[in-house]
């Protein structure tokens, strides 16, 4: 009998938004952890040229023979390039810096947009069994962006509370539509998860109402605090939930997770 939590075949979900410190790549560390702890088996694909969400789940830079530039330039196969994290269920796929110069060399690529999507949907994808990909996307709607949302069946958008927040949004949301009318048309949004949360601050309660009022179930019930534990756990290159479990943090990232679950559980019913 098949397990209504586990998406048929791997659920690409891209995590982007367009301004940085939004938490976003915190967001794809955690909630990658935190599926995992549900049993789920995750790919984490780092599109960002920081390399963040590779050196936060404790992939260090000498150890990244093979990336995410490799992987959409040089059809590097993905058994070379997806590597085991100590995070039990996490697998990624690194990015450095050469990953910087991947957006010139994109333009004058036949299927430029596509080189994600045929990636992830190698023959060899079915030997690994996850349920979910996570890809954090840089800080920016260039090309690696439109390479993640044209691969993804949705996008999550991590939301800071903060004021000019829904601003922002707008232009992400033109991108995601692009996207649909020309290249990926089952495209839809994930969600809007509010971030760096803080209930004593009139300003977060604020951006709250706002989102809710004008994105209804868009948003996630969970939101996620400001949490120190959040902030610390990245330089100890793992995801807090590993750090400290019991924390604030930890415990919305697990909220969170089972959110994600529970609604695509109800879209495969």
């Amino acid at each position: 009998m098949s397990d209504p939590t586990r998406p048929v075949g791997p659920k690409i979900i891209a995590i982007a938004n367009q301004k940085g410190g939004v938490g976003k790549t915190t967001t794809s560390i955690n909630l990658a952890a935190a599926l995992a702890e549900e049993g789920l088996s995750i790919l984490l694909v780092d599109l960002d040229p920081q390399g963040n969400a590779s050196t936060g789940i404790g992939v260090e830079p000498t150890e990244r023979e093979y990336t995410s530039y490799e992987l959409l330039l040089e059809d590097v196969p993905l058994k070379d390039v997806i590597r085991k994290t100590e995070t039990e269920g996490v697998y990624v796929v690194p990015a450095t810096v050469d990953l910087s110069s991947a957006d010139i060399e994109l333009y004058s690529t036949e299927k430029r947009s596509f080189l994600l999507h045929d990636a992830l949907r190698q023959p060899a994808m079915d030997d690994f069994g996850f349920d979910y990909i996570l890809i954090d996307c840089p800080p920016s709607l260039n090309l690696l962006t439109v390479n993640a949302m044209v691969a993804a069946h949705s996008v999550l958008v991590p939301l800071q509370s903060e004021f000019f927040a829904l601003e922002g949004l707008s232009q992400l949301m033109l991108t995601v539509r692009e996207v649909r009318e020309t290249a990926n048309s089952a495209l839809r949004i994930e969600g809007i998860v509010l971030t760096m949360y803080d209930a004593r601050n009139n300003l977060s309660l604020q951006v709250e109402e706002d989102a809710r009022d004008n994105l209804g179930d868009l948003v996630f019930q969970t939101v996620i605090p400001r949490n120190v534990r959040v902030s610390e756990a990245p330089s100890f290159a793992m995801p807090v939930t590993s750090y400290d479990g019991m924390s604030k943090g930890a415990q919305a990232y697990r909220a969170l997770a089972r959110e994600l679950i529970k609604k695509n559980s109800k879209l495969a019913a």
